[in-house]
Parts: C-alpha cells; sequence; structure tokens
C-alpha cells in the first residue's frame, strides 16, 4: 500500500538531514505502530507521507503513485482523496459543529463523498457513534467538546470516506490510560469497517499490543535524533 525508499529530507536551514529512510513499508490493511522519543522525526515522517512536506530526493509510493513526484496542487487532490489525518492537535474548525467537521473531507474529494454513500451525514453520524461519541453531541460546536470527545471527531473526520491509510499523530496523548485503550480498540475497528491501513505514531508503549506489527524509527531512520524537529 506504501512503500518508502531512500527517502531524505531536512528542514530549510538545516545541515543535518532530518528523515533518512532506505525502506519501509506498509501492506493493505496492515495496522502499524511506529514509535519513538520526541525528537525523532515521527511528525516529520508523517508530513512527508501525507504529501505536505516533499523530500529531497527518494521515493515515496502510495497506491502505485510516487507521490514525491506530485505537484503541490496534485499532491493535495492525492491526499484529500486517499488519505485520513489525526493531527496530535485535532485541527477542528472551530466555528463548525461536530457533525460538519467530519463531513469536511467529502467537501474536498468526490471520491471521498461517494465512498461515503448517498448520505454523508449518516455515514458522519454512524462514524462517530460507533467511536462513542454521545448523540446529543453531533451538532453542537466543536469547541463544546471534552478533549476525548474532540479526539473521537478527529478520528471520525478521517475516517469518512474509506481513505486508503489512515495517519495518526500521537492522538491518544492527552488521555488516561483506560480511555487510551478504549479510543485505539474502536479506531482499529473503524479502520476494519473501512479496510483502511493504519500508520500510528506515538511514544507510548502500552498501546503496541493493538496493533499487527510495531517499528522503530530509530531503526529505520538513519537520521533519528539529528537536527530540529517538531517531534
Amino acid at each position: 500500500m506504501m512503500q518508502i525508499e531512500n527517502l531524505r529530507f531536512r528542514w530549510p536551514g538545516q545541515d543535518e538531514w532530518q528523515i533518512d529512510i532506505a525502506n519501509v513499508a506498509v501492506g493493505k490493511g496492515e495496522k502499524v505502530f511506529l514509535k519513538g522519543a520526541s525528537g525523532s522525526g515521527k511528525s516529520t515522517l508523517l508530513s512527508l507521507v501525507s504529501g505536505i512536506n516533499v523530500a529531497e530526493s527518494g521515493q515515496l509510493r502510495m497506491l502505485d503513485t510516487d507521490i514525491t513526484q506530485l505537484k503541490n496542487a496534485e499532491r493535495d487532490a492525492f491526499r484529500a482523496d486517499n488519505l485520513g489525518y489525526i493531527f496530535q492537535q485535532f485541527n477542528l474548525l472551530p466555528y463548525l459543529s461536530v457533525i460538519d467537521n467530519v463531513i469536511l473531507p467529502c467537501r474536498f474529494s468526490s471520491s471521498r463523498a461517494q465512498k461515503a454513500g448517498g448520505n454523508i451525514e449518516g455515514e458522519a453520524k454512524r462514524l462517530l457513534l460507533g467511536l462513542a461519541l454521545p448523540e446529543a453531541c453531533l451538532h453542537q460546536p466543536v469547541t463544546s467538546l471534552s478533549i476525548g470527545q474532540q479526539q473521537r471527531a478527529a478520528a471520525a473526520r478521517a475516517l469518512i470516506g474509506k481513505p486508503a491509510l489512515v495517519l495518526a499523530d500521537e492522538p491518544t496523548s492527552a488521555l488516561d490510560f483506560d480511555s487510551r485503550n478504549t479510543f485505539v480498540s474502536l479506531l482499529m475497528k473503524e479502520c476494519e469497517k473501512a479496510g483502511a491501513s493504519l500508520l500510528f505514531v506515538s511514544h507510548d508503549h502500552s498501546l503496541e499490543s493493538h496493533f499487527d506489527r510495531s517499528v522503530a524509527l530509530s531503526d529505520i531512520n538513519a537520521a533519528s535524533g539529528l537536527g530540529v524537529d517538531a517531534a
């Protein structure tokens, strides 16, 4: 589903590489736990996988497309059609209701809208209820939700329209132990329903047992721990 080969990236003004990965892959439907300490390059790698940033060299093939070769607008369209992203800070839009936040990807991607079925709002509701968000919250401002509820809304937004790959950047960092495990179990269940692969980034080793495979970023990133990184 995703194949990285000889991928290198460094932030502007930096001499050292932040990402230097020879080879790593995620299979179709596979759920991979990517672990690493703060500053090891986890969020930077996700920004490359999503096409938000572009590597200086190497290949990053997804669904038989090397996204490093796409122009900016093409990468944006590819991301909208094929990727769901649960951001570390959730990035929900405060001026929209919960359900309007969730259906947003279908506004930017006709293929996601088609996969969501004829009733996009109904699919958003199914996802939110499946992720244990109370029905009474669905039409409330997203700012009225607790952190845990915002997290579920962000996950539903990433999952709507059956994306091929879901990226999750430390989505459980603000939750207690029981809530973390519950959330991951629910996320797994919805990924399986969508047939989506999952790349879940975290420093919390207690979550590893939920996943098909665990990968330490320090084992695959020759530049791990060097330079400046946001995560």
